[in-house]
C-alpha cells in the first residue's frame, strides 16, 4: 500500500509540474494599441518558446475597469503613472521579483523610485513621452497653432482630433486656465469643464487607437496626441509638425505591471527582462517613436532618432511638462465632467 501511495504521489507531482510548465508557455498581455512591435514579440517567442497573446486597449480607464472586473486573464498590463498608483493602492498588482530582472540597471535613475511607485515594487518603466499637438502646416489655421488655446479658433472647427482620454482632454482645459493638470479643486475642474464644452462642437473625431491616421488621411488638420504617433506620421508627411503647447503639457511614463490575477508569473518576468535588454529597447524606440527609459539603449539609437525633438524633447520643453498623478477622490469630478463632455452636455 505504501508503494502505491508513493507511486501515486510521484505521478501527481510530475503531472502538476507538466501542467505548470505548459501554462508558462503562454503569456497574456493587455497593452495600449500599436505599442509593442510584432518583431519584438516574435524574437521573444523564438528565444523562450513562450507564445504571446496580445489584447489592446485605448485608455487607462478601459484597462482598469476590465482588470478590476475580471480579476484574471492577463499576466502583464501597461498602465500610466496615475493608474500604477491607483492600482497599487487598491491591491490590484503583484510585487515584482527583481532577482529575475537582470536588466533593471539599464534604466535611467530619474525615472525610477517615483512617488507613484516608491522603490518600483510593482512597476518597471517601458516607455515615456508627451501629449502635444500635431498640426498640418499646409493648412493656414493649423500652421499657426502654438498653444492649446489656439484649438478653440473657429477656423479649426471640424478639423480637430482629440484623444479618447479623460486626463488628456481635461488637462488641456486646466493648463489653459493656468492650473496643474493634476488639480483636484472642484471649482477649477468645473471651470476647465465649462471651458471645454464649446470646443467639443469642433471635434471631428475622438481617437486613441491610431490618431495619426486621421492626420495622414487629411480628415483633420490638428490633433492632440502622443509624441510617438506624431513621429510616425511626420515620417510619412513632412508637412506635419509637433507642437509642445505654450501653456504646458502632460508627460507620461508607461510601465509594465503584473496584475494580481496573473497565472504566468515566470513568463511575465522573462518578458519584462527581455525588453530591458538595450538592443531590444532601442529597436522599440526606433519603431514606435517614443522615448526609452533605457540609458544603454540610447547609445544604440541612430542620430536622427536620438536628436529628434519629437522623440526626445529639449530641456526647455521638458521644463513645461508635468507627469500625471493619481487623483484620489477627485477622480469622480473628472469622470462626471468627461461623461458630460462626451454626451454633449
Amino acid at each position: 500500500m505504501k508503494r502505491w501511495t508513493l507511486l501515486l504521489s510521484v505521478i501527481l507531482i510530475v503531472g502538476t509540474a507538466c501542467v505548470a510548465g505548459a501554462a508558462e508557455k503562454n503569456l497574456y498581455i493587455y497593452c495600449w494599441s500599436e505599442y509593442i512591435p510584432e518583431a519584438v514579440i516574435e524574437r521573444f517567442t523564438e528565444k523562450t518558446d513562450i507564445q504571446v497573446h496580445l489584447s489592446t486597449y485605448d485608455s487607462n480607464e478601459a484597462m482598469y475597469a476590465k482588470v478590476k472586473m475580471t480579476g484574471k486573464g492577463y499576466d502583464l498590463i501597461v498602465p500610466s503613472t496615475d493608474f500604477v498608483a491607483r492600482m497599487r493602492r487598491e491591491g490590484l498588482l503583484l510585487p515584482l521579483d527583481k532577482s529575475r530582472l537582470t536588466g533593471l540597471g539599464n534604466l535611467a535613475p530619474r525615472l525610477l523610485d517615483r512617488p507613484f511607485d516608491p522603490g518600483n515594487v510593482y512597476s518597471v518603466p517601458y516607455m515615456w513621452g508627451s501629449t502635444g499637438i500635431a498640426v498640418n502646416t499646409a493648412d493656414p489655421a493649423a500652421a499657426g497653432v502654438t498653444a492649446f488655446a489656439d484649438l478653440w479658433k473657429p477656423e479649426l472647427k471640424g478639423k480637430l482630433l482629440l484623444p479618447n482620454d479623460m486626463r488628456g482632454v481635461l488637462g488641456m482645459g486646466l493648463k489653459r486656465l493656468g492650473y496643474s493638470l493634476n488639480d483636484t479643486d472642484p471649482a477649477h475642474i468645473q471651470q476647465a469643464c465649462d471651458l471645454l464644452k464649446p470646443l467639443m462642437a469642433g471635434v471631428r473625431v475622438f481617437d486613441s487607437d491610431s490618431p495619426k491616421q486621421a492626420l495622414l488621411n487629411n480628415e483633420v488638420q490638428a490633433a492632440v496626441l502622443w509624441n510617438g504617433e506624431a513621429y510616425i506620421a511626420a515620417g510619412e508627411n513632412p508637412a506635419l509638425r509637433y507642437v509642445y503647447p505654450a501653456e504646458g503639457f502632460a508627460l507620461w511614463l508607461d510601465s509594465f505591471c503584473i496584475p494580481k490575477g496573473a497565472a504566468n508569473i515566470e513568463a511575465a518576468h522573462r518578458f519584462i527582462d527581455f525588453l530591458l535588454q538595450p538592443d531590444v529597447a532601442a529597436e522599440i524606440s526606433i519603431e514606435m517613436g517614443y522615448s526609452s527609459p533605457n540609458l544603454k539603449a540610447m547609445a544604440l539609437l541612430p542620430e536622427e532618432v536620438r536628436t529628434n525633438p519629437i522623440v526626445y524633447p529639449g530641456e526647455a520643453d521638458l521644463a513645461r511638462g508635468e507627469f500625471e498623478v493619481d487623483l484620489g477622490e477627485a477622480a469622480r469630478a473628472y469622470d462626471q465632467c468627461w461623461t458630460g463632455l462626451k454626451a454633449g452636455n
